[in-house]
């Protein structure tokens, strides 16, 4: 066995924090103010307000607009997709809906109209005109597979 060493042991000095509680014992308390300190176990001291708004169920509208400013935030749009995320200032509309209705697709009483002439044409043994028309492509899905 190793001889022992002596049963004599040196206490550890006590931390900073400690050193300064026992300056301010030294002054004295006034004795109108006690200090009670509170418990916040089951059925002691009621609890502190706590901010729970994380927690709040929130309409569906403000959801929406939280998860869309996210999702922005988030997602790598293209450019040429990402360029009607913005919108135009009046007199340019104005000045783009004049160009785009030239360009407008035909609607079912054109379309009737030129297949008769087409047709009445082709019976009278003449070249019927099969040039394409020129419109302008619209819809999002559309436009995103020809992007």
């Amino acid at each position: 066995m190793a001889p022992q060493k002596s049963a004599k042991r040196k206490v550890a000095p006590l931390p900073m924090n400690a050193r300064s509680g026992q300056a301010k014992s030294d002054t004295q308390a006034n004795p109108l103010f006690e200090r009670r300190p509170r418990h916040f176990g089951i059925g002691q001291s009621i609890q502190p307000k706590r901010d729970l708004t994380r927690f709040v169920k929130w309409p569906k509208y403000v959801r929406l607009q939280r998860q869309r400013k996210i999702l922005r935030m988030r997602l790598k749009v293209p450019p040429a997709v990402n360029q009607f995320s913005q919108t135009l200032d009046r007199n340019t509309a104005v000045q783009l809906f004049k160009l785009l209705a030239k360009y407008r697709p035909e609607t079912d009483q054109e379309k009737k109209t030129r297949l008769n002439a087409q047709a009445e044409k082709v019976a009278a043994g003449q070249q019927a005109d099969t040039a394409k028309q020129l419109v302008v492509k619209h819809g999002i899905n559309h436009i995103t597979n020809l992007v």
